[in-house]
């Protein structure tokens, strides 16, 4: 396959990142994770054992490091210095590991992210030599400052952080994918695999997930339809759509020849 993404020069068959929090144990998250065909998945510092908890079930047992590509995250981080200081210590948990996924939080209830802080923590671990995969807001401008300042992807939420409630806002996203030169991931708000398919066709690189894939009655199963959801969308995205056309209806079949 040629179709790649492309991330920090490294290269991925998938365009399906998935989370490893909510799973009811290690086993599950594993089992999920091989079902989706997901290559990098993202771990919460502050929340999953991947080495700081000596003694306790660690992550890195149940999806090696050297199997998939690790994506520190820095969920429940409400400043920029949080931030910076949770990532500093993923990358010494992980030997000198640079690919970050950034997120500040604005608000506990909402979980919307603080951009102000984002902004800054985005240009201090920049210069500090991380490659910065960022959540922000759907706003054109801001997604655009984030690759200025040298992110090596932007990540628009869909919707609110484990609303379930899809793609709120297609037309922001579609300036935001036409202006970009990285690659623009939708992060947040997937609920089913309808909403994977869409953010595909729309020309996303790629979607990360979890609450979709954790939180359904059968995991395993739902990780599988986001794995066919996402594919599905990348090629109908590159085949091209017919155009919609508002009361011209045509014919399927030929209407010369016909048989009188």
């Amino acid at each position: 396959m040629t179709d790649t993404l492309n991330i920090a020069g490294k290269s991925y068959q998938s365009r399906l990142l998935v989370g490893t929090g909510k799973y009811k144990d290690f086993t599950e998250t594993r089992a999920a994770i091989d079902a989706s065909g997901a290559e990098i998945v993202t771990v919460a510092i502050r929340r999953t054992n991947i080495g700081q908890n000596a003694g306790e079930p660690s992550l890195l047992d149940f999806l090696p490091p050297e199997e998939f590509t690790y994506l520190p995250n820095t969920a429940g981080c409400y400043t920029a210095d949080d931030a910076v200081r949770t990532l500093r210590l993923a990358r010494e948990l992980l030997d000198g590991h640079k690919l970050v996924k950034l997120e500040v939080l604005g608000d506990p209830k909402t979980l919307y992210p603080n951009m102000i802080e984002t902004l800054q923590a985005a240009e201090t671990l920049v210069k500090d030599g991380f490659d910065v995969m960022v959540y922000c807001s759907d706003d054109p401008i801001i997604a655009k400052r984030l690759e200025e300042i040298g992110c090596v992807a932007v990540m628009p939420l869909a919707s609110l952080i484990g609303s379930g409630m899809g793609i709120l806002n297609p037309w922001n996203l579609q300036i935001i994918i036409e202006n970009a030169k990285v690659p623009v991931l939708v992060d947040a708000g997937v609920g089913t695999a309808s909403d994977a398919a869409i953010a595909m066709e729309l020309g996303c690189d790629g979607v990360l997930m979890n609450t979709a894939i954790a939180a359904a009655r059968d995991p395993i199963r739902m990780a599988g339809a986001m794995k066919k959801a996402i594919e599905a969308g990348r090629d109908a995205y590159l085949a091209g759509r017919m155009p919609k056309k508002l009361y011209s209806a045509a014919p399927s079949s030929p209407t010369t020849g016909m048989i009188e």
